[in-house]
Formats: C-alpha cells, structure tokens, sequence
C-alpha cells in the first residue's frame, strides 16, 4: 500500500481519536459528568456497537465539526460573548453540511440556545444570516478555486433515499430501535434526577436531548447503503449514559453495570446483531 493510500486512513484516525478527546473536554468542561472517564469508555464503546458506522468517512467528519458546535454552543450558558459563540456553533454546523447537507438542521439547536438565554437581543438572531453569508462566500470561493462551482447545487439537493430506507433490515431496525429506547429511558432518568440541582443543568439537558432527537432523524435522512451517521447521535448518548451512572449509589450495582456495559457491546459485535 503506498504513502498516498496510507495518508487518507491516517487523517481519518486522528480525526476520530481527537473526537474522543473533544468529547472529554466538553463533558468536563460544562460539567456534564464528574471527573471520570466514562465519557471516553462509553463513547469508544458505542462504537463497537455500530461498527458499521466507522466506514462512514462522512459520518467521522460530521460527527466531529458537530462536536466542536456543540462545545461552543453549551458554553453559552456562561452568557459571555453570546454572539461569537453562536457564530463559531453555526459555522461549525455549516461547515459539517459539507459531508451531509441534511446537518443543517442542527441550525435548530443554535435557534434553541437563543431562544432559552437571550432571546430579547435580536442581534443574536442575525448571527446566524452573517454565519450563512459567510459560509457561502468561503465555500464558493474554494468550489472555484477547485473548478467544482456546481457543487453547491449538486450536494445541497436534500435527497432523500427512500429505497434504502424501505424495506426496513429487522437487525439494523432491531438495533436503532432498542438504542433510541434505551437513551430515551435514560434521558427521562437523567431529567428526573436533575430536577433538584438546579434550573441551569437542566437546560443544558434538554440542549442534549434535542441534539439527539435531530441526530436521530438527520441519521434517517441520509441513510443509503454506503452511508451510516449514527455517530452523530453518540454524544448527546454517552452524556445520558454517564448520568445514569453516576446516579447509582451502591458501588457493587456500579461494578456489575459496568462489566454488563463492556460485555454487550462485544457480544452485540460478535453476533452482528
């Protein structure tokens, strides 16, 4: 194998190691999780779960610009420099449409963060118009530069392909089913727990849990037979998953969820199920 076909593999590795460090620094950052290193277990581990996500270059790519969004969109709770924030969260959003266009509904999370802390400064709402110019001069600039201008047209056509998607596999149905109950009970026991530490946690939850509900349906939209972006989705899971754990009080019920934690994931990888 040559340098050349080496390079690409190399840069898609550090894409997704970095993703793992980025997701550390964000839980812990915001205080989503204690100082633990579940975040990092948990998301490694999901990727055994849908293995089939990691062939995926677009998903790798998606999924981390989204990351770097949604560090700088929670940071928002601080309300300091509200304006750049929401302008560096929607350029990265904008930039992760490159690899699937349907990525521009998480626009929706940004217009969420400023409906819940600063509503009333409508400066924070044209933002969003300046980041869409932005993106729009630098990508058409580049598309030119590269004498791809039609690329614009051709990739942002929001297709949707149904035959993919119908007929329904039962196993990857079985698996996107039992994985968006299994975050939806966890997401309701974290809400249920947070419900005493304070309103600001809470809406950092709810943040997180409207991410993975768009996660959920952009991953329905670009589904095709070569295209998996359930990886998106694995940061909002792993902040529920964390949570959950750490609201266990008896250490042996802990230790016995953990071995249960690493041992499903493998055998759910070993039966491809």
């Amino acid at each position: 194998m040559s340098n050349v076909e080496i390079a690409p593999s190399i840069g898609i590795l550090t894409i997704l190691l970095f993703s793992v460090f980025v997701v550390d620094f964000v839980v812990k950052r915001n205080k989503l999780t204690g100082t633990n290193s579940f975040a990092i277990l948990f998301f490694t581990l999901l990727f055994v779960v849908f293995p089939e996500t990691l062939g995926d270059n677009n998903a790798i790519f998606t999924s981390f610009f989204l990351l770097l969004a949604m560090r700088r969109l929670l940071s928002i709770k601080s309300l300091k420099n509200i304006k750049l924030k929401i302008f560096d969260a929607g350029l990265w959003i904008c930039i992760s449409s490159v690899f699937y266009e349907w990525a521009l509904l998480y626009l929706l999370l940004v217009f969420a963060a400023i409906y819940i802390y600063d509503p009333k400064n409508i400066r924070n709402w044209l933002v969003l118009l300046s980041v869409g110019f932005c993106f729009f001069m630098i990508l058409y600039g580049t598309l030119v530069l590269l004498d791809k201008p039609n690329f614009i047209f051709d990739h942002y056509d929001f297709a949707i392909d149904y035959d993919a998607i119908f007929p329904i596999k039962w196993w990857t149905s079985l698996k996107m089913t039992l994985y968006g109950l299994f975050n939806m009970a966890l997401a309701f026991s974290a809400f249920v727990n947070l419900s005493k530490s304070g309103v600001g946690k809470v809406i950092i939850m709810r943040l997180i849990a409207f991410s993975f509900v768009i996660g959920l349906i952009v991953n329905i939209l670009v589904t095709t037979e070569n295209n998996n972006a359930v990886m998106i989705t694995f940061f909002p899971s792993v902040v529920f998953i964390v949570n959950y754990l750490e609201s266990i009080k008896k250490p042996k019920l802990l230790e016995l969820i953990l071995i249960a934690s690493i041992m499903v994931p493998i055998i759910v990888f070993v039966t491809k199920l």
